[in-house]
This record gives C-alpha cells, structure tokens and sequence, in this order.
C-alpha cells in the first residue's frame, strides 16, 4: 500500500510493531470515550466551502511562540516513542527540523536530551510532569537548557495515570511479571523487522531521561513502578510559580482543558497553553478539546498563545482548530504511526500530509494565509460549541 492519509499510516504501523507498543500508542482510558470524541467532534465541524476568491497563491506560513515555522503544527511528545524506530526521537526530531516545525521530546523518551540534541542542530522543545523527586526535576531542566531547549511544556494533566485496559490486555501491564515478560517476548518474536531494525540495531535500549535514575539496564517494569511512584499528585498552581521562576525561555502549561485553568495559566505568566485532554489517556468521558477550545480562546486571547492537542488527524482538522482561535496544533499518535511505519522518511510523509490538506482546505475555504483563518469559515449546524 502507498500510504496516502494518516490512517493508512496506522495500519502499516499496526503490521509493523509488537503489539504491546501498537496498543500503548493507540490506545486511551478505560472504553476510550474521550478517544472517540476528540476525533468525531472535529470532522463533525462543518467547513464554509467557499468559490471564486482568488487563492492563487496560498501561504501556510505561520509562528508558534516566536517560532517561525512553515505550517502551525509542532510533533508533541509521546512516551518512549523511540522505542518505534531505531534511535526513534532523533529520527523524528530531524524530520520536524526538516519540515521547518517544532519537535517536543518527552520526559520519558526513549532517546536522552543529549543525544537529540547532538543529532539535531535545530532547537527543540522538552516536555516535563511535575516529579515527587525535585533533585530529578531541577537535573532534568538543566539538561534541557544545556541541551539548547528554550520551551518547556510542563504537562499537569497527569497527577495520577489512568487506567488503560489495552495496556493490561496487551502484557505492558498487566498480569504477573512472567505473564507480561512471555507476551512481549512472544510478541517480540512475531515482529522479527521490528525485533532486528530496533531490538538488534538499535542498541543501546535505555529509558534515555531517567537511566541516569534507573540504570541502563532497568527494563519497562522497572520503569513504569518508577514514573507511578514518582507523579505528584499533590502538585499545585502554586508549584508552577517555582518552575516559572527558574526557567528562563518560554513556558507551555498542557491538558487545559477549562476556561478557569487557562485564567491561571495566564495569571502564572504562562507563554501558551495546549488545550488537551492528554489524547483520552486520562479522564475518559471528559471534554473533547475542540469542544473545549472556544471558551479557553475567549477567556485568554491575547495573553498567551492556545495550542491544540487531542483528534488531531488530518490537514481539515488543523484548519478547523485555528479557525476556533488557536495559534496551532500539537500532534502525537499520527507522529508515531509514520515513525513506527517508515522511520524518519514516515514521519516527514505525515507532516507533508497535513500541510498538503491545510492547502487545500484553505484554498476551498477561500482563505490565502493562516491569519484569514476565523470562526466566518466555519459552520456550527452539526456541533454545540456553547
């Protein structure tokens, strides 16, 4: 198959990996509610098709938080991603650099801050969750900040992990440890491209930001009793003035999701906020985060820039997103799917995709430049938004 959307994208993935990562990637919490949402309420927004307006010349030029990039998207972060490729994040991180977008590396990557940043020459942003161990968290955003980052996107949605019943099914966590050990290994074995490309070529497999926590040797049981040990639930606004006190570049509050919260985020002396519901990984039956956007938008327009996370699957989507008032989108799933496809090569085929269908989006909206992008495009017969 010549892979020609994102979906398409997800099924070679699917044939490529284990199972355990396909279904952790794919995945969301508990009946995945929330997951379902967010993409059937954005294709349910009706675009204005539009004729007879010149677009000639159609730019999707934009910038996200005095980025300059060519299309308002940024690749977000995505545990262990790297785990989908040989040297996975570093592939991804030049395909965004590349594409001329931004790359976000996760805390938990599978690739180290270093490395990325040693395989890149464009800077990148690092993500981070607010960790019981603050000797780990100071480290880590030093590292960042050596490493050339200057935007955190601090993410706060996840106080506790949810539960993800793919991940228990799949052996990645669930059963005894033999189980989980056996169904990988088995899993493993009925991949063997996968098991060679990554398991075989891609050495050394560490936990990239914490193995200096862990060791190069601590396996995904370890790390997972890790990351749940060490999420602060008891984590609050006030414990982000301490963080935005002592990073110096700019500061990305993730998992708004309430109008309230983007206030505070705003009050804090946030630089932006990325509307999201961690991709339905979190509070099933929550808000999809095109629902949600309107509202954070009218709350906090002009304080901080609102970037859009969650159902995001197609060029259509990002056009629908800022046309609800956001400066851009975040994408994570469709990132993968390319990467665990067709490597690096994969993830620029994804970013092609969007910019391809935000083109033709605009041009039959009748819109030449993202600054044309408002709520007049849109027609709301299909989808509550108040």
């Amino acid at each position: 198959m010549i892979p020609a959307s994102v979906s398409d994208y997800r099924l070679l993935a699917k044939k490529r990996l284990p199972h355990f990562l396909f279904e952790y990637i794919d995945g969301g919490a508990f009946s995945e509610t929330t997951l379902t949402r967010n993409s059937r309420d954005l294709q349910q927004l009706a675009l204005r098709q539009r004729v007879l307006r010149d677009v000639s010349c159609v730019s999707t030029a934009s910038t996200l938080l005095g980025q300059p990039v060519s299309l308002p998207l940024a690749l977000g972060p995505v545990g262990i991603a790297g785990f989908n490729a040989r040297r996975g994040e570093v592939q991804a991180a030049r395909a965004a650099e590349q594409a001329g977008v931004p790359f976000c590396l996760s805390t938990v990557s599978a690739c180290s801050i270093e490395e990325v940043s040693a395989g890149t020459q464009a800077d990148f942003w690092f993500q981070l969750y607010m960790m019981r161990d603050r000797g780990f968290l100071q480290a880590t955003l030093e590292r960042a900040w050596a490493a050339g980052c200057r935007t955190l996107v601090f993410t706060v949605d996840m106080p506790v992990p949810a539960t993800r019943y793919r991940d228990i099914r799949s052996g990645l966590s669930g059963g005894s440890a033999w189980q989980r050990q056996l169904a990988r290994v088995c899993q493993v074995l009925a991949r063997p491209r996968w098991a060679m490309d990554v398991g075989l070529m891609g050495q050394p497999l560490s936990l990239g930001n914490v193995a200096s926590v862990l060791g190069d040797k601590a396996g995904i049981d370890e790390f997972w009793r890790w990351l749940g040990e060490n999420f602060d639930a008891s984590v609050t606004w006030k414990s982000l003035e301490t963080v935005r006190q002592h990073w110096q570049g700019k500061l990305v509050i993730k998992g708004i999701l309430d109008s309230e919260d983007a206030r505070e985020a705003a009050q804090l002396g946030a630089d932006g906020i990325v509307v999201s519901n961690h991709g339905g990984r979190q509070l099933d039956g929550a808000l999809s985060s095109i629902v949600a956007l309107p509202r954070i938008v009218d709350a906090v327009a002009g304080e901080l820039e609102v970037l859009l996370d969650s159902g995001v699957r197609s060029g259509l989507d990002i056009v629908r997103a800022l046309a609800l008032g956001a400066n851009g989108v975040i994408i994570g799933r469709p990132w993968v799917y390319g990467l665990a496809a067709r490597g690096g090569a994969g993830v620029r085929d994804i970013i092609a995709i969007y910019e391809r269908e935000v083109r033709v989006a605009m041009a039959l909206t009748g819109c030449s430049s993202i600054a044309e992008l408002s709520r007049e495009i849109l027609t709301t017969d299909t989808l509550t938004l108040d």
